[in-house]
């Protein structure tokens, strides 16, 4: 996986939004009996992409060319900060594409307003240094002379000396909010009746999660200045976008921290945190599950009767649970607990890069006293407070410096597959275990 082995120590430092203080609170033995202790570890087991999204597009004929005056659409989800890239073939020559300078198109102002209108300007014409060019139009002899050299951009002439026009009189690039996050690109092929009238090839697109103001992989496509790579000589040089969508397809899912963890042992009452089919209580779960913060629902329960121990568990250097990145492991926090029979346990933490999503154990909490694996116990839940977004792709939400929407809905799991993407499996995202 390229790009990710590097993003690990500016990752941290993003995040801070989310570091707290651990908070305990200690009792001696309970009425059930002698006391035992146990610890418990939990452990962000994510096995993290760079690319939030990514994708394909063709024109409607057979095959699946975009002639000139004919376009197709992107339409796709980003937060400030993240921008759409895409490549597609200049079909009437050897070996040259249009894509936009990296890390592609943003959709945001610095003030986070979208992005609307024409964005022709930022679509280059790129020669990918795999055929040597012959004068581009319906002459051109396919595959051509091979030639090795690097991803050079295409300004006015190429190394052959023939001439273009600027690629944004070739393509019209436009860009339409739809809300909520989402947009709308749409590439329209203007090359009819110019020196240059070419068609576009299927191309691909992608989109990197962005991570304290960095991108995950801000050239998913291609590098300037390198050798073409994963499967972009396929659509250079005859249009085939199958290999670099079988790439970019492998670089796209999840990406998310988890908050320091909330841990909680309680007995002889019902699940101290929430309740299925209820509104957010307002006692500090809406702060955990939109920013991260469980510092004001462990203050609230420490007041309660029944409550014997709570813990707020930050991850050490990183104070967030960080998903695996590359090679390195994901964070892990333990903590060793003082219980007796007839003792719950109960947790939370952030599903960081959303608006209120939040992992905790269900209405039963955990036996502390049964070693092991324990992940079965822990769902996905939507707090109902803050309106969803994509998750890692919402303008609004509070660790991508956005500010969550107001809602009012009761509190209920995360389906699978979900409006916006498809989740791995909650044992795949996070683990609990008691030894």
């Amino acid at each position: 996986m390229k790009h990710i082995k590097r993003i690990a120590p500016w990752v941290a430092a993003a995040l801070i939004p989310l570091a707290l203080p651990a908070c305990k609170k200690d009792h001696s033995d309970g009425p059930d009996g002698a006391s035992e202790k146990t610890t418990i570890t939990i452990e962000n087991v994510l096995d993290s992409r760079p690319l939030v999204e990514s994708g394909a597009f063709q024109g409607t004929g057979t095959p699946a060319l975009i002639l000139p005056g004919q376009s197709a659409a992107i339409t796709f989800s980003a937060a400030k900060g993240e921008a759409i890239t895409f490549a597609t073939m200049y079909g009437a020559s050897n070996d040259l594409f249009f894509a936009p300078e990296n890390p592609g198109i943003l959709v945001y102002d610095q003030d986070g307003k979208p992005i609307e209108g024409d964005v022709s300007s930022q679509v280059k014409l790129w020669d990918n240094g795999t055929r040597v060019n012959q004068a581009p139009g319906a002459g051109v002899v396919h595959p051509g002379t091979v030639e090795n050299k690097n991803i050079s951009e295409v300004s006015g002439t190429d190394a052959q000396g023939n001439t273009y026009l600027p690629a944004s009189k070739l393509v019209k690039a436009t860009l339409k909010y739809n809300g909520n996050s989402q947009f709308t690109l749409t590439l329209q092929n203007t090359s009819a009746g110019t020196a240059n009238e070419t068609p576009l090839s299927p191309g691909v697109w992608a989109i990197s999660y962005i991570a304290g103001g960095n991108l995950l992989n801000p050239s998913p496509l291609y590098v300037k200045g390198m050798s073409s790579a994963n499967g972009l000589t396929s659509i250079a040089e005859a249009g085939n976008n199958m290999p670099l969508k079988t790439y970019v397809s492998s670089i796209t899912g999840i990406f998310t921290p988890l908050s320091p963890v909330l841990v909680v042992v309680y007995n002889g009452v019902e699940d101290p945190l929430f309740k299925v089919g209820e509104n957010d209580r307002n006692e500090g779960l809406k702060e955990l599950a939109q920013q991260g913060n469980a510092n004001i629902l462990a203050a609230s329960l420490k007041t309660k009767s029944g409550i014997k121990s709570v813990y707020v568990l930050p991850a050490p250097n990183t104070t967030v649970l960080l998903p695996k990145i590359g090679e390195q492991a994901g964070g892990n926090v333990s903590r060793e607990i003082t219980v007796t029979k007839g003792d719950r346990v109960a947790i939370a933490t952030m599903y960081g890069f959303s608006n209120d999503w939040f992992f905790a154990t269900g209405s039963d909490g955990i036996d502390p006293f049964k070693k092991g694996d324990a992940s079965t116990s822990i769902a996905l839940y939507n707090n109902g407070t803050a309106v969803d977004q994509f998750p890692g792709a919402g303008v609004t939400q509070f660790n991508l410096a956005g500010t969550p929407l107001t809602e009012s809905k009761p509190i209920a799991v995360v389906p699978n597959p979900n409006p916006f993407t498809t989740l791995p499996g909650i044992p795949e995202m996070i683990k609990v275990t008691f030894k």
